[in-house]
């Protein structure tokens, strides 16, 4: 099936068409004030986005957690989890409602494991930073999901699996994070120049999503000599395994955008579906 074509699916709410999901490499939290193109890109792709989604589900780097929690909040706040930004940063506000409806939906939808309801968790940067320039009125539901820190990343894969009926339910699911994410020899310079092996773990990375290789991707240690310094902590890689298990076997991911931020930040974005 050509990727670009509709899957054409009767669900539940009555439209024939399955939710797409994103995994979008949000990189720094300046691009959530700033006019690039990454971030006309995403403001691009949520334009275009159909269905017009009932409610967005997000799995952020930035919810760490000891087991599954699962946002409840009726009106979340706009966190600012992040230090030594410009005061502009923290003045941003992302208004929109909380979904405890389709909450509720993704819970009983998960069966493997015992969820946590947090009916007080805001929103984190992963979250707002993208949604601001994808959807930037607010005025569509979020919620997310967090990442168990604890846990093998094939939990993620899994737990991915179980939630991909609500692709069928209008539920929009991003992962955000970044394939790439190396703070440690982050270079501050917006020009400055990608490393060797920064550029080298994400084409491994695209050849294997390219021939739907999740297993290499879910091992990720030993999917290239380059792992250890692109992925030194998995929290930012996570969120792109849960998008992989939320995919139909037919479905390949379609790159929306590619490029490495301040040597060290891959902000590679795909669709799936």
């Amino acid at each position: 099936m050509n990727l670009h074509e509709s899957k054409d699916l009767a669900t539940e709410s009555g439209i024939n068409k399955t939710m797409p999901v994103l995994f979008i490499g949000h990189g720094s939290p300046m691009n959530a004030i700033q006019d690039n193109k990454f971030t006309r890109k995403l403001n691009d792709w949520g334009k275009m986005v159909s269905p017009r989604p009932k409610a967005v589900l997000v799995i952020s780097a930035h919810w760490l957690s000891h087991g599954t929690r699962l946002m409840f909040t009726e009106k979340p706040e706009t966190l600012y989890d992040f230090g030594g930004f410009p005061a502009e940063l923290y003045q941003i506000h992302y208004p929109a409602p909380g979904a405890p409806d389709q909450a509720l939906q993704t819970k009983n939808a998960i069966k493997s494991i015992q969820v946590t309801e947090d009916a007080k968790r805001g929103l984190d940067h992963g979250a707002w930073t993208i949604l601001r320039h994808l959807f930037p009125d607010a005025s569509i539901p979020v919620y997310q999901l967090s990442i168990d820190y604890n846990a093998p990343v094939r939990y993620h894969y899994d737990l991915g699996k179980e939630l991909s009926v609500l692709r069928n339910r209008d539920i929009l699911i991003i992962g955000s994070g970044n394939i790439v994410h190396n703070l440690y020899q982050v270079d501050f310079d917006d020009l400055a120049a990608p490393f060797a092996w920064a550029l080298e773990f994400n084409e491994t990375v695209k050849t294997a999503l390219h021939h739907g290789d999740h297993e290499k991707l879910i091992n990720y240690q030993n999917l290239s000599t380059s792992a250890s310094l692109a992925v030194p902590t998995p929290d930012h890689y996570i969120p792109m395994i849960f998008t992989l298990g939320l995919a139909k076997s037919s479905e390949n991911p379609i790159i929306l955008f590619e490029e490495i931020q301040n040597a060290s930040i891959s902000m590679l974005s795909f669709q799936i579906g």
